[in-house]
Parts: structure tokens; C-alpha cells; sequence
């Protein structure tokens, strides 16, 4: 049956191909080196131009969810080379069947990582830095109920305290360390009575500690926001 490509949508309809075609990679409809359907009949079946799916075919290819053979068509890369750091591949893959292991993954990342960056930013925050954290951390509390407004101060938040650490090689990472936390904080959003009050705690936790140049306590208090969303990621249906 024709996949049909609702305009009205709030994604584009570039957005909604990739969506529909990086989802039926990592699912397994067209496993490791299996080629994808040729141009003409991602054309048909999506109802759009070729400049769309060639757009499509180039965001793919950015995931690195396929390689272009030149006069041979689009095929599907092995599984250790797709960008996992890419958060639309982690969100994609955590639904498939490999969950566990990459909830496993990404739990030993951001245990290697964090805890140092938050026992690095209590020993080295300015006055400025403070601030930046502590206004995200104040529009969590404001937009608690709102998603996508909540994920985005998170990871303001988180990025605010990798900021404070001052260490211009680490900063480096924070465009790979916040594509990790946006796809963990995206599935483990639970506005709830039981949950958002102690994901409010945690963090407030975290920034008092930074605030007061605690790093045993900053460093603690990263691990048990750690451990929080790896055990809502691993609860999941």
C-alpha cells in the first residue's frame, strides 16, 4: 500500500520520508547491505518529487544508515557503523528489540562521563555559569507539563553545567554528550506525580550542590539522576 504524505503535517514532508524510511532500516525491513527500493519507486510510494527523495537519501546517508553507490542505488550500512550519537538512530533503535542493550550502553556512557563533568563544574562554576544553570533549570519547573519545552531546558541545564567545567576540549563533546541526553530525555519524559517532583529533586540537587562547591555531592547527585532514567528507560514497554 502507498505510504501517503500528509502536508498539513507539522513535520515537512522530507522530515515525515526520513522518519518513514530510517524507521524500516532499524526495524529490519531492508536489513545490512540490502539495497533500498530504487529512486522511481520511493517517488510512487511517498507521492513526492526525486529532489525530495535525493534530500531524503543525503539525511540517511548523514546517519550513516546508508552508503550511495554511484550507479548502483542505496544501501543499507552494517549496524556497528550507523550513528547511534545521531538522536533520531538512538530514539529509532531504543524501539526496536535491542533496547536493553543500548539502554546498557548509553547507562556506562553517561556514568563514565557526568559524574566528572559534575564534579568538575562544583569545583569551577562562576557566577555567570550559576545562573545559566539555575534559569534552566527554573523553566523546568515552569514548563513541567509542556514536553518538548521541558526537554529543551534539560538540556540547556545539562549543557549550562558541562559549560562550567571550562575545559574547551570537553566542550567539544557537547554536541555529542547533549544528542545523548535529548534521546534519553525524550522517552523518559513522565510528567506524573510519581516521577516529575523527583526529577525536579534530582536536579535541583545537582545545581545546589554545584552551587555550594560540593563535587562529592555534585558527583552523587549526577549518578542518581543517572540512575533514575536508566530505570524509567528500562521499565518501558
Amino acid at each position: 500500500m502507498d505510504v501517503v504524505v500528509n502536508e498539513d503535517s507539522l513535520l515537512s514532508k522530507t522530515d515525515r520520508i526520513i522518519l518513514a524510511l530510517g524507521e524500516q532500516i532499524v526495524a529490519g525491513k531492508y536489513p545490512p547491505g540490502a539495497a533500498l527500493a530504487p529512486e522511481s519507486e520511493l517517488c510512487e510510494e511517498f507521492q513526492t518529487s526525486r529532489n525530495v527523495i535525493r534530500e531524503v537519501m543525503r539525511s540517511l546517508t548523514g546517519k550513516r544508515l546508508i552508503d550511495i553507490k554511484r550507479y548502483r542505488g542505496a544501501f543499507v550500512t552494517p549496524r556497528d557503523q550507523w550513528n547511534f550519537l545521531d538522536t533520531d538512530v538512538l530514539q529509532w533503535s531504543l524501539a526496536q528489540g535491542d533496547k536493553p542493550e543500548l539502554i546498557a550502553a548509553m547507562s556506562e556512557i553517561r556514568n563514565l562521563v557526568e559524574p566528572a563533568i559534575a564534579r568538575w563544574a562544583a569545583a569551577r562554576a562562576t557566577a555567570a555559569d550559576l545562573m545559566q544553570i539555575e534559569a534552566a533549570l527554573n523553566d523546568m519547573v515552569a514548563f513541567a507539563q509542556e514536553r518538548q519545552a521541558f526537554n529543551e531546558a534539560d538540556v540547556r541545564f545539562h549543557e549550562a553545567v558541562l559549560a562550567a567545567v571550562h575545559n574547551p576540549i570537553m566542550q567539544q563533546l557537547s554536541v555529542v554528550i547533549s544528542s545523548l541526553q535529548r534521546a534519553v530525555f525524550e522517552r523518559t519524559y513522565m510528567p506524573d506525580a510519581n516521577n516529575m517532583p523527583r526529577t525536579l529533586r534530582e536536579h535541583q540537587a545537582l545545581y545546589d550542590a554545584i552551587r555550594l562547591q560540593h563535587p562529592d555531592e555534585a558527583e552523587q547527585a549526577a549518578l542518581a539522576m543517572i540512575a533514575s532514567t536508566t530505570r524509567r528507560l528500562q521499565e518501558m514497554p
